[in-house]
């Protein structure tokens, strides 16, 4: 292939080829020379050209294939206008010869096809330059048409049309010939001529004018005719032309020469009339004086009517939505009209009426809500309204009319019923789509009344219609749901004696109750129980009057049906009702059935059907919708009436006979109904009946009375998915597929509509929202049986099974001609519907003829003419081989197929076996051998090169593609012949055959797939393999036909996924954007699915590709006008916007998901812009400009604000009017950008940052310099009409607070970015809690409320106030419990309503006493500004205040929430014991749904409850218990005192206990069995609720004195531990497991201390032993609090710390390892671990303590070790301090003391000291040297100080130690790391002082001449640096300490010894001049201490001075210099510099 790649053919490479792969070299030579050609200079393409030309020639006669002439073509022309063009004209001769050429033959056939193409090609690439040899052309290619067979007429067309294109005006001479030749195609019997006829047509009526003008009749008579027979592409073309000429004649200006006065301008009317004329009378000519004569039996053929409705919307799509606006009263009254009286023709049959009603609704549907804006649709619901209106009014008009013998209007009736069903239902789907933005219109109460009054219709069309339209108006407008509910339900009981009203009203009750589950906040619940009265009143009356009966008894089924839907929690309450009046329905007995038989007539059997049939669907109804109920004793209540049911069903064929027609239609709806529910119920409920139903079910199937063939619906769930694709494009989905359907069911069957089955109102639609659309019952009945046969053939006993299936193999023989077809269809697909149950239930077939018959029916349809039945056949073949799963069985079957193939010779066989084989291989994987693989492909290649039958290829190749994909790696070996089989043909199959080329594409995805990853591979067998698959992706793009143009994509994505290298991605993009707008909806799926996979991978190079192609599109294509203007992104925006497929849109909403995810943050501003013109385009102005008037009141600072309202005028964008959804999806897409910069650099949240890097580079891009556009956006969201997006816009409000509330103004400091926003947040929330807000919005809206004031972001309480006031009025409404809240909704919504405000106040709480916390506690962090302090000193008490005026209400009803959560949390078991009337805030019956809303908001509560309750000090009574039982009605808690009876009133305490136990008893529950979707929110607000708990005394003597309960907390705490990894939780834990601690350490105390107290000093020796371990030091697992904390601090430590595990070390001793320092996370917890640990003595008795005491010491001191890290500057690390801090508390512990315990603890004590020595004893660094280099000497040092100060005196005198202890100061004092030094002398200053001689002074005797060395050595080597300077000063301090603590004899010696060296560091003036920095410091530090030292010892000092007269002049000297420089300037800073050094170090080892 690389040799393909050149400018001239590489003839020598091309010679050696074999003939497939020169067609393939050519093809890829072509390719690249269409790029190089692009991309070479004009001059070397001259050169070049002459020899180009001829190769490109003379290829024409080498008989090009179709994709390669097309290639052809477009390089000669590209040639030519880039080279020189003077030969062309040779060339344009060379085409007209060869196609004068006389050669018939068919080789020569793509030659001359060739030529047509190139033709066709250089006139429309260059034009205007050929033009005088056009006439010639165009007559030469015209005279050929006459001749040419359906290929060449097929081409003809298209050159035609380039050639037109080309030409433009220039072409006039020619356009009445096109005209005609073009004519008499679009009649071609070939459909692919039609479509390319209509294409060229279309050209031509550019420049034509007599086309729109003089023959405009014509030309739509003509389009008419085309529709006629025609398949879907032909309908899309010829309607896109019929639209185009028509719109074209409305709008054209005509030229106004005097020449052209004869053209006549054409009226709207005119045209509406032309095509109304098509739509109701077909082709048949414009008789319309002799209209009569079409009175006749004549009906317009479908496929027109189709194809007219097509042109309808492409007409008006033209035309365009603003003139849709303006002209759309007189559109609807002609849309209308076409399905009223005037045109009874159109109307004549029900079948007729259905049909008409669906092509007007789709045309209203498409145009309405494809091409208006919300606004423009909300002026149509007007006209709309109007027009039933006027309809009602005639119809009130006939209605009134009590003259009788005027009853002729009953046709007007009639009349207006289509147009009514019409409207109503576009109004329905309308209203549907706008959603709550539809409000407004609403407020009118005409919209509602003129329907509800159309209810009353005596059409029930009309009134189904009617209440659907109800239904769509309750699902867009959740409000209006009960007040239509209740309004339907009032009239319905007022009218009963009205048959209209009583089925019109339960009609419109049972459609609301359908909207109930798209409604999440629902209906009260006592709705229910009104509708089953109801119900129950209607069945009960229904016998008392005949005239009634029947629709009494339809209503009350049809009610209780509906009912179910409101599934289990509702139904529950009425089951025993419904249960009975199923009983009463049937007969007990078969002898109560006879003589029911006997009596009736057929009025009382009707009536009796359809109650039979009702109870059946209402029982199918609760069994699909309440599945839970459906226990083993409901069951069992259900099954008595089955067999009964079954026995009717037996004898319906006799009744009926008795009672002729009138029972036929109810007989028909009974046996549907029983059957849907018996396929419902599992077959082991009906056994005993299984035969009698099985014969029903095969008279069913074979009766004789059925005409109609309904394969179309019966078959398609038989087969299998994939292979529905090779049979009639109308089972693919497309745009239009609503309208389409109807082709697809023949002309004699109905399409389904509600009327058919009125039950069906309440059920969900599969298809979307629209109507549900059941068939007729005659073939509904059918597909039921067909299913059920399956269920119940595969259950009754094997020998019942033959005589069936022999029963229904005869009645196939014994039928002839069409009703033989339908038997066979019939039998074949129920048999199918057995053998794919058996299949799949892995059940067995049974006996050996069962086989055989089996066989027999399977291989009749195989070879039937009807492709649906061949393919269910084919699935059943399959699914044959698969019950029996038998080897043979299965090869005999494929060989059957392979004989027949053979043999046969007619296209039915070979398509029915073919795919045969294909099934066979997807159900049995690669069923046998290689060689049985082998020959299947071998006969499948052959049928796949038989170019006489399209079909048979197109079944063959889709059956490879089967094989293909089920081989797996067994293919390998035939890829190469198949991939090469597979390019040929797409190389020659002519392109008319599109679903060749589709089954091409299947199969070229399936070797893909097959190939997979090593398609990565670089070897060249696989690069050939690439190559032609890239081949064959280009030829199919290529393709005219969108499916192949979407198999194309698909391949490409594939190959893309396998080996992403070696697909062009620019060339699939700018391909993707080409048909991103494409009106075929599978091609714009493949489309987004390939984009979808792309994105995930690359999305900023699919992004920028797609930007530069439409910047160099020469072509103004809608999708790269709109890449051009809003990039990819922009433009998948927008075909959001319009698209209506939901997979569509979930794929669109993910591409653009991910590339927000990976391109947001480098693309930001083009992001926001994105969503803010999605969000502006429909914001109302009125919105926007409320807030600055506010703003002026409040006199805010308003420039800020305004800058977000007054931008309104920007440039129009290119979002028009977008729907909500869109609007929805863009609000979440700013949340998601938020949350995409989180993750990216701090900048994005830090202003000052920000603009510093924008200065520094205008291209960086940060989300806070967006904040203005982020808070408009929310803003406009949150105060839209749409509820949807309110939520949105309040979410992302939520978002943009928590992110930015932290970011400071640079400008001003100590405020907040945020502030200047306040009113706008306000003007946000505002509208949420107006009165008609819904719950939810106001339950979100309380929630960023709360997290509004939680921000801090407003300091000013005036400010806060007007946020607060929201919540206070919130409070305020929810006061008066679950009764006052609104009853439009479920009484669960106000449940979340309520709870979401006591959330939110209790989140406000929270933050107040934490503010108020702070603030109390003087700020130890020196990083907290003092401007926040400053400001916040109002706030953070003020904040309390603003909470504490409502606390005594919050804290009530919080105390009620929580305990109506600790009811609803309790096991099932408890049901019985749970308040009947439910808690104060939930109802009984709405428990289930209540539960979630709790478990969304208790955590916050319950943290508030604990915080209040704890400021109380559980000592208080509620501060306003008097009032409060004014103010509120108590409710039924235990929490108030004042319980409902008031008999027993509880004293405090007890009131305390019971808060006490609720709290607690919530947490542990709540902590002890987590759920993995627990928040961490709520676990963290549950152990601050804990804390708070024990911050006060008396829960804490609770816990102290309940020592169980302590355990179970630690426990619980424990589990927590090790279940959340998060720190934080774990902190809190630890934080309570101190708590819990410091509680047993209260109570130990005050038990020891009362028992001194009690006994009295003098029996001090019999007093009991307290605290844990008593007398024996046992601990007790399970039963000790301490326990139970050592293994949880045992768990934290070693899980930071694996080390200090010995079973993990292997050895018990501290092993020397590299100390290491932890994440700031772990230090914070050991620490917290280890201030636990210290406490814990103090827990235990004496005895306890030496039990604990080991582990306790192994621990802290492993700590130490394993963290004692060398800082810089000699620091500890937190951990370390920590340790030293816990010995600190250990060592000095009181057991130590303690007379029973102190042996053994100065023991144990003894022993931790030589630990913490040997851990840093050289001898253990023998083998890790370096490790002692990392060890800190200090921490060591620390440490030994630690024990030397902290125990008794005998632990560390023991001379053994004593004497290590002393080295190890020694040793340290010799390292020269100065920072050693210093704190080495630190540490020896304090142990020098203390206080116990025994102890200090072997150290003052070992180690005070180092120290005296050391110092004079410095005096020597004067300090350099100030860490010298530093240990100078220790130095002398140590010294200083030695004289104070010296006895006096030594004392002067003492001194002796310190003064000359102070002396030494004096100096005088001049000197002092001159020194250094250092050397000064010294100066003063000695001159300092000596005037200090001077007077003290003034004797020594005196005979000091005197002795040494150098001292003394060196004294003088410096005392008068000090004078001089105080003279001069303010003394220096010594005095605050020293103390200030002292003093932080002092910090550090405060721990000593």
């Amino acid at each position: 292939m690389e040799l393909a790649h050149s400018l001239l053919l590489n003839e020598e490479a091309y010679n050696q080829l074999g003939e497939v792969q020169k067609a393939e070299f050519i093809f890829e030579w072509l390719r690249y020379l269409e790029k190089l050609l692009l991309a070479t200079s004009r001059n070397d393409v001259r050169e070049k050209q002459k020899t180009l030309v001829e190769q490109l020639l003379s290829l024409l006669n080498n008989s090009p294939g179709p994709p390669t002439r097309k290639l052809l073509a477009k390089n000669l022309a590209i040639l030519y206008s880039i080279g020189d063009t003077f030969s062309v004209y040779e060339a344009i001769d060379k085409c007209n010869d060869l196609i004068r050429s006389k050669d018939d033959s068919p080789s020569y056939l793509p030659t001359k096809l060739a030529a047509v193409v190139c033709l066709g090609s250089l006139y429309k690439k260059l034009g205007r330059i050929l033009g005088n040899t056009f006439t010639d052309t165009v007559g030469n290619i015209l005279k050929a048409v006459k001749s040419a067979e359906s290929q060449g007429r097929y081409e003809i067309m298209l050159s035609l049309q380039n050639i037109l294109n080309g030409l433009g005006a220039a072409a006039a001479p020619c356009h009445r010939d096109v005209y005609k030749a073009a004519r008499s195609c679009l009649t071609d019997r070939s459909m692919a001529v039609r479509c390319a006829a209509a294409k060229c047509l279309l050209e031509l009526q550019n420049e034509a004018i007599f086309m729109w003008s003089t023959d405009l009749d014509s030309v739509a008579t003509l389009c008419f005719k085309s529709f006629e027979g025609s398949n879907y592409d032909v309908r899309i073309s010829v309607s896109k032309l019929l639209g185009t000429i028509l719109a074209k004649a409305i709008t054209s200006k005509h030229p106004g020469t005097a020449s052209r006065q004869s053209i006549r301008r054409v009226s709207l009317e005119e045209v509406l009339e032309l095509l109304g004329t098509g739509f109701l009378r077909g082709s048949s000519g414009f008789l319309r004086a002799s209209g009569d004569m079409l009175k006749g039996t004549s009906s317009v053929s479908r496929d027109v009517r189709v194809g007219v409705t097509q042109a309808y919307v492409v007409f008006v799509s033209t035309l365009g939505g603003a003139w849709l606006e303006k002209n759309f009263a007189a559109f609807l009254s002609h849309i209308l009209s076409l399905v009223s009286q005037s045109h009874p023709k159109a109307t004549q049959t029900q079948i007729d009426a259905i049909c008409c009603r669906r092509c007007v609704s789709f045309i209203l549907r498409t145009t309405i809500g494809g091409l208006l804006g919300e606004k423009a649709q909300l002026a149509v619901v007007k006209d709309i309204c109007q027009a039933i209106w006027k309809l009602k009014k005639v119809m009130d008009a006939v209605m009134s009319d009590g003259n009788l013998e005027t009853r002729v209007g009953s046709t007007d009736v009639a009349a207006s019923q289509h147009m009514l069903v019409c409207a109503l239902q576009e109004l329905g789907n309308l209203i549907h789509n706008l959603g709550t933005t539809a409000a407004p219109l609403l407020q009118d109460s005409s919209l509602l009344d003129s329907i509800l009054s159309v209810t009353l219709h005596p059409s029930i069309s009309v009134r189904l219609a009617a209440a659907w339209c109800l239904h769509c108006i309750a699902v867009a407008l959740p409000s209006y749901l009960t007040p239509l509910l209740d309004c339907c339900l009032e009239r319905l009981t007022g009218h009963k004696s009205s048959p209209e009203a009583v089925t019109g009203f339960s009609f419109a009750v049972a459609a609301l109750l359908g909207a109930v589950k798209h409604c999440p906040l629902g209906i009260p619940h006592g709705k229910g129980k009104i509708i089953m009265t109801l119900a129950e009143d209607l069945l009960c009356s229904a016998a008392q009057n005949s005239r009634l009966s029947a629709q009494r008894t339809q209503a009350g089924w049809l009610l209780i049906a509906a009912l179910m839907t409101l599934g289990p929690a509702v139904v529950s309450h009425h089951l025993a009702r419904v249960l009975l009046l199923w009983k009463c329905v049937f007969p007990a007995s078969p002898k109560d059935l006879e003589t029911e038989k006997s009596r009736g007539d057929s009025f009382t059997w009707q009536v009796t059907l359809e109650g039979r049939a009702g109870a059946l669907c209402a029982i199918k109804s609760f069994v699909s919708h309440c599945g839970d109920l459906l226990t083993e004793e409901v069951i069992q209540r259900l099954l008595p009436p089955l067999p009964c049911a079954v026995d009717l069903l037996t004898q319906l064929s006799s009744i009926l006979k008795m009672y002729g027609s009138p029972l036929k239609t109810p007989s028909v709806v009974y046996r549907q109904r029983l059957y849907e529910l018996l396929i419902l119920l599992p077959p082991e409920t009906y056994e005993g009946n299984l035969c009698a139903i099985l014969k029903e079910l095969a008279a069913d199937l074979t009766a004789p009375d059925i005409q109609v063939s309904a394969s179309t619906f019966l078959l398609p769930p038989l087969c299998h998915q994939d292979d529905l694709l090779i049979l009639s494009p109308l089972l693919q989905e497309t745009d239009h597929r609503f309208i389409e359907e109807q082709l697809l069911l023949g002309n004699g069957v109905a399409c389904g509509s509600l009327e058919y089955d009125p039950y069906l109102i309440y059920e969900k639609d599969v298809e979307g929202d629209s109507v549900p659309k059941p068939l007729p019952p005659a073939l509904s009945v059918i597909s039921s049986a067909a299913k059920l046969f399956g269920v119940v053939c595969a259950h009754v006993g094997e020998t019942q099974r033959l005589p069936i299936l022999e029963q229904l193999l005869d009645s196939i023989k014994h039928t002839k001609g069409a009703r033989q077809q339908v038997v066979q269809l019939h039998v074949v697909s129920s048999v199918s519907s057995f053998l794919k149950y058996v299949a799949l239930s892995k059940g067995c077939l049974g006996p050996e003829e069962l086989k055989r018959f089996a066989l027999t029916l399977v291989t009749g349809a195989l070879e039937s003419t009807n492709p649906l039945l061949r393919c269910a056949a084919a699935e059943a073949w399959a699914r044959l081989a698969q019950v029996l799963d038998d080897g043979a069985f299965t090869a005999g079957l494929a060989q059957v197929s392979f004989d027949k193939l053979k043999s046969a010779r007619d296209v039915v066989t070979r398509t029915g076996h073919s795919l045969a084989l294909g099934s066979l291989h997807r159900y049995l994987g690669g069923i046998s051998s290689s060689q049985h693989l082998n020959s299947c492909i071998g006969i499948l290649y052959t049928l796949a090169q038989d170019s006489t039958s399209p079909d048979v290829q197109t079944w063959a190749l889709h059956s490879l593609s089967l094989i293909i994909d089920s081989a797996g790696p067994l293919y390998y070996v035939h890829v190469e012949p198949t991939l090469s089989l597979i390019i040929m043909l797409l190389l020659n199959v002519p392109p008319t055959h599109a679903e060749v080329h589709q089954s091409l594409g299947r199969c070229l995805n399936a070797l893909i797939t097959t190939l997979g990853p090593e398609l990565q591979g670089n070897s060249t067998s696989i690069s050939t393999l690439r190559a032609s698959c890239l081949l064959g992706c280009a030829v199919m793009q290529d393709n005219p036909d969108c499916l192949v143009q979407a198999q194309a994509i698909s391949c490409l994505q594939q190959l893309h996924m396998f080996a992403p290298r070696h697909v062009n991605l620019s060339s699939l993009v700018s391909c993707l954007c080409v048909n991103l707008y494409s009106p075929y909806l599978l091609l714009r799926r493949a489309v987004l699915a390939c984009l979808r996979q792309l994105v995930q991978r690359e999305a900023a190079e699919v992004s920028e590709h797609a930007v530069m192609l439409a910047k160099d599109s020469r072509e103004e294509l809608t999708p790269d006008a709109d890449i051009r203007e809003v990039g990819l992104e922009g433009a998948l925006l927008i075909l959001l916007d319009k698209e209506t497929d939901e997979r569509l849109c979930h794929d669109i909403k993910e591409t653009l998901n991910y590339m927000l995810t990976s391109m947001a943050v480098e693309k930001l501003s083009l992001w926001l812009k994105l969503c803010k013109d999605v969000l502006a385009a429909s914001a109302d102005c009125t919105a926007i400009t409320c807030v600055d008037t506010m703003q002026e009141e409040e006199g805010d600072k308003g420039d800020d604000a305004s800058v977000l309202t007054t931008r309104h005028d920007e440039k129009s964008h290119p979002f028009t009017n977008p729907r909500w959804a869109t609007r929805v999806f863009a609000a979440e897409c700013v949340c998601r950008i938020i949350n995409q910069c989180e993750n990216a650099t701090s900048a994005h949240f830090d202003i000052a940052l920000a603009q510093e890097m924008k200065k520094k580079d205008s291209r960086n891009d940060f989300l806070v310099l967006h904040l203005a556009d982020l808070i408009r956006m929310a803003f406009m969201a949150a105060t839209d009409h749409s509820d949807q997006l309110r939520l949105s816009g309040l979410e992302m409000l939520l978002v943009v607070i928590r992110r930015f509330a932290t970011v400071p103004e640079p400008e001003f400091p100590g405020h907040v970015i945020l502030e200047q926003y306040q009113a706008n947040v306000g003007a946000a929330l505002r509208p949420a809690f107006t009165s008609e807000t819904p719950p939810d919005v106001t339950a979100k809206a309380c929630q960023v409320c709360s997290a509004w004031i939680a921000s801090g972001v407003v300091s000013d309480l005036n400010d806060l106030r007007r946020v607060h006031q929201l919540l206070v009025s919130s409070l305020t409404k929810i006061q008066a419990g679950k009764e006052a809240l609104s009853h439009l909704y479920n009484e669960s919504a106000s449940t979340m309503e309520i709870l979401a405000v006591l959330k939110a106040w209790a989140e406000v709480y929270i933050i107040a006493v934490q503010r108020h916390k702070n603030h109390r506690q003087p700020l130890k962090t020196t990083s907290c500004l003092e401007d926040s302090i400053r400001n916040g000193s109002c706030s953070s008490d003020g904040l309390l205040d603003l909470v504490y005026a409502d606390l005594g209400t919050l804290s009530r009803l919080w105390l009620a929430a929580l305990q109506d959560f600790a009811l609803l949390t309790l096991p099932s078991e408890f049901a019985s014991q749970l308040p009947a009337e439910g808690g104060a805030f939930y109802t009984a019956e709405t428990s289930e749904n209540a539960k979630l809303q709790y478990y969304n908001s208790w955590a916050l509560i319950l943290h508030a409850t604990a915080l209040w309750l704890t400021s109380t000090g559980f000592v208080v009574a509620d501060p306003d218990e008097g009032a409060s039982d004014l103010s509120r009605p108590v409710t039924p808690t235990s929490m108030c005192q004042g319980s409902s009876s008031g008999a027993t009133i509880k004293s405090p305490e007890d009131v305390y206990t019971d808060r006490f136990h609720l709290i607690l008893g919530i947490s542990v529950e709540f902590l002890c069995s987590l759920r993995s979707d627990a928040t961490m929110e709520s676990i963290t607000a549950c152990l601050h609720a804990l804390q708070a708990l024990l911050d006060v005394p008396w829960p804490r003597s609770k816990i102290g004195s309940d020592q169980d309960l302590g355990i179970e907390l630690l426990n619980v705490l424990h589990r927590v531990i090790l279940t959340r990894e998060s720190p934080s939780i774990q902190l809190a834990s630890l934080e309570v497991v101190r708590q819990i601690i410091c509680a047993a350490q209260e109570h130990v105390k005050e038990k020891r201390r009362s028992a001194e107290v009690d006994d009295g000093a003098a029996e001090k020796e019999t007093l009991p032993e307290f605290g844990e371990g008593k007398d024996t030091g046992g601990l007790v697992p399970g039963k000790s609090l301490v326990f139970a904390t050592l293994e949880l601090c045992v768990c934290i430590l070693v899980r930071q710390l694996p080390e200090l595990n010995p079973k993990l070390t292997g050895s018990p001793g501290v092993k020397a390892r590299k100390p290491q320092m932890l994440s700031e996370d772990g230090s914070r917890l050991v620490s917290a671990a280890l201030v636990i640990l210290s406490e814990l003595p103090a827990v235990c008795s004496p005895e306890g303590s030496i039990s604990i005491l080991p582990t306790i010491l192994y621990l802290t001191i492993g700590v130490l070790r394993e963290t004692a890290v060398k800082l810089p500057g000699g620091q500890l690390s937190s951990t370390v301090a920590a340790s030293l801090q816990a010995l600190k508390g250990i060592l000095s512990s009181p057991m130590a003391r303690a007379e029973k315990s102190h042996t053994a603890w100065t023991d144990l004590l003894r022993s931790a000291l030589t630990t913490v020595l040997d851990c840093w004893d050289p001898e253990h660094f023998s083998l890790v040297d370096e490790t002692h280099e990392e060890l800190d000497e200090v921490s060591l040092l620390t440490a030994i100080t630690v024990f030397i100060l902290s125990t008794s005196p005998e632990v560390t005198t023991i001379p053994c130690l004593q004497k290590r202890c002393i080295d190890k100061f020694k040793a340290t004092l010799e390292i020269k790391d100065p920072m050693v030094q210093i704190k080495t002398y630190q540490l020896l200053h304090s142990i020098f002082q203390y206080p116990n001689p025994a102890v200090s002074y072997p150290y003052i005797y070992s180690l005070a001449s180092c120290i005296m060395e050391k110092l004079q050595e410095i005096d020597k080597r004067k300090p350099e640096n100030t860490a010298e300077l530093q240990i100078f000063q220790e130095g002398i301090k140590v010294l200083e300490t030695l004289v104070t603590v010296a006895e006096e004899h030594h004392r002067s010696q003492l001194v002796a010894c310190l003064l000359p060296i102070l002396i030494s560091f004096l100096l005088d003036e001049n000197a002092l001049g001159s020194a250094t920095s250092i050397m000064r410091n010294l100066h003063d530090f000695a001159l300092q201490n000596l005037m200090q030292i001077g007077p003290q010892y003034s004797s020594v000092f005196k005979s000091l001075v005197a002795s040494s007269p150098a001292l003394k002049a060196r004294l003088e000297a410096a005392i008068k210099g000090n004078q001089e420089s105080v003279k001069v300037k303010i003394p220096t800073s010594k005095y605050t510099k020293s103390p200030g050094k002292n003093s932080s170090i002092q910090l550090k080892t405060s721990f000593l």
